[in-house]
């Protein structure tokens, strides 16, 4: 098994990322895990085995996921392309990827850890089956010049798959509002020393375009044939699916 975590970062790496940004997840890194379980009562894993699912990964086919985090994704896509597949997981911190290699080993998949900029991505053209990101896009400076590079990637005919936080209607989306404002940052302030983490992340997913602006989005790339979402838990969660041209 070959687990490797490397640097692809170019010289313009520094200038594309938001020095805030990866200030904040360096800070909350090490209890990133735990509070993402407990905020969600562990309903992302639910929501990155369907991204798995729709993406269309096989045996045998290769996977880039993009701000991989710790890994979670990114040792999800390794599971379903078993060992004659290809799966590597990219993150522009490091601290948050630090944890990834060692968790990936124990679980007995193998995966490359890489840093790089999902806006400059290190990789040739169509070199990949199937690109993702997940609760990531929405913290990317450029999110347009981010699709384009997912869909740069990835083969004619292959699947980019964003999975991103959105607002809920109805009740529900009432409900919600009022545990992103009171109870994410308290508990994630708790688990992590970080309030202010805490009330940037749901004021980002509260404020980001879904549904159809986010399809608008992608649309305006011009990569993509086929471009739709799924909604998931009534809109907490959307999936949003291109089909590279």
């Amino acid at each position: 098994m070959t687990i490797t975590v490397t640097n692809s970062l170019n010289a313009s790496f520094v200038v594309l990322m938001s020095e805030e940004i990866h200030a904040m997840f360096t800070d909350i890194a090490p209890r990133y895990d735990v509070t993402n379980s407990v905020l969600s009562l562990g309903v992302h894993h639910i929501w990155r085995s369907i991204t798995v699912k729709e993406s269309g990964a096989i045996a045998g086919s290769s996977v880039l996921d993009c701000a991989t985090g710790t890994g979670d994704l990114a040792i999800s896509f390794a599971q379903k392309v078993g060992p004659t597949g290809r799966v590597v997981g990219t993150d522009f911190n490091a601290e948050m990827l630090s944890t990834a290699p060692d968790k990936a080993f124990k679980k007995g998949f193998s995966v490359a850890f890489e840093l790089a900029d999902v806006m400059k991505l290190p990789y040739s053209n169509a070199e990949f089956d199937i690109s993702s990101i997940a609760f990531g896009i929405r913290n990317v400076d450029d999110k347009a010049l981010a699709i384009s590079e997912l869909a740069r990637v990835v083969k004619p005919g292959g699947k980019v798959v964003i999975l991103e936080f959105g607002q809920p209607n109805g009740l529900l989306g009432a409900s919600y509002r009022l545990f992103s404002r009171k109870v994410i940052p308290l508990v994630g302030g708790l688990l992590t020393g970080n309030r202010r983490a805490y009330e940037y992340l749901p004021e980002t997913a509260a404020s980001f375009p879904c549904r159809e602006d986010f399809l608008d989005l992608m649309r305006s790339t011009g990569q993509f044939s086929l471009v739709k979402y799924r909604e998931l838990t009534g809109g907490i969660a959307f999936l949003y699916i291109g089909t590279v041209a």
